[in-house]
């Protein structure tokens, strides 16, 4: 039996759903039962009926899978699968920043861990970051985190005032203006399409045709008729981009843009994971009521 077809079989015989996201290893998105960003995910973890949710992301994923349904089991395949955004705050430091400010309107993007985003407000993601920021009242102050870069763009769509947690991801956060420019030069005429998280994406954007969440960039991939198309983000996209649209050739500005954390996951850690019902993921009751009121702004958006 393939390693695949042993997935499928155990994938049934537990009564799981398998979530992948958009940057995962290719073979991993082909065997998924969904594909897709942050809030995608999160939406089919709620729908589905399955009583095991095995999350092919990253552990703020897991948890957030977790809170949303605390009363399934939530398997992270590996538990290497970190991510150092979300490392980039921690809960103690919020509250610091939130003693500075009282009263200020706390908006954590997803990229957090459960314990920040049981001190927030409201949770976003790339997707729905600017519509989540324009249902605040325009007299509250916001405290934005943990993405200066997603921070900055939501601030120039929205023209809010927000106060920005110095944070970035690392292989976002090197797609700079420069990196962009030589990649131009060597595309000419080709579009560029950019993930806010990019170093390049708030800064340049009179050189950016659009800026848009994974899940946006996939609906760009499917609508296309360019017959190349540059994309700005973590290069994992690409393989379903090409299977969306296989007559356009979609080429990242930087090939080096591969995120060590989503490419923890294995076929194979997938396998043992629902062979053996590991790694399973809990947040604290009490850490999860709390983070759930932000969570479902943020489904709901």
């Amino acid at each position: 039996m393939s390693l695949e077809s042993e997935i499928r079989q155990l994938r049934e015989e537990r009564d799981a759903v398998l979530l992948a996201h958009n940057y995962q290893r290719g073979e991993i998105q082909d065997l998924a039962d969904y594909v897709g960003d942050s809030l995608y995910l999160s939406r089919k973890a709620m729908e589905s009926d399955r009583s095991v949710i095995v999350f092919a992301g990253v552990r703020f994923m897991a948890e957030t899978a977790k809170i949303l349904n605390p009363s399934r089991t939530v398997l992270l395949p590996d538990l290497k699968a970190g991510c150092a955004l979300a490392d980039a705050i921690t809960v103690e430091q919020l509250r610091a920043w939130k003693a500075e400010h009282p009263g200020a309107v706390v908006v954590a993007y997803i990229n957090t861990s459960a314990e920040v985003k049981a001190e927030a407000d409201y949770c976003c993601t790339s997707s729905n970051a600017v519509k989540i920021v324009e249902q605040i009242p325009k007299d509250r102050e916001i405290l934005f985190l943990p993405d200066m870069f997603l921070g900055d763009y939501v601030r120039r769509r929205t023209g809010r005032a927000m106060h920005l947690w110095v944070g970035d991801c690392p292989v976002h956060a090197k797609l700079r203006p420069e990196t962009l420019a030589h990649s131009r030069a060597d595309h000419p005429g080709a579009p560029v399409i950019a993930h806010p998280e990019c170093g390049c994406a708030s800064q340049v954007l009179p050189q950016v045709d659009q800026v848009l969440s994974t899940d946006g960039m996939l609906r760009y991939a499917e609508e296309t008729r360019a017959p190349e198309v540059l994309v700005a983000t973590e290069v994992g996209i690409l393989h379903r981009m090409a299977k969306l649209n296989p007559t356009t050739h979609f080429s990242p500005i930087d090939a080096g843009a591969v995120c060590p954390y989503m490419k923890e996951i294995t076929l194979e850690d997938i396998r043992d994971s629902l062979r053996e019902l590991r790694y399973r993921i809990d947040v604290a009751p009490e850490v999860a009521e709390k983070a759930r009121r932000a969570l479902e702004r943020m489904v709901a958006a």
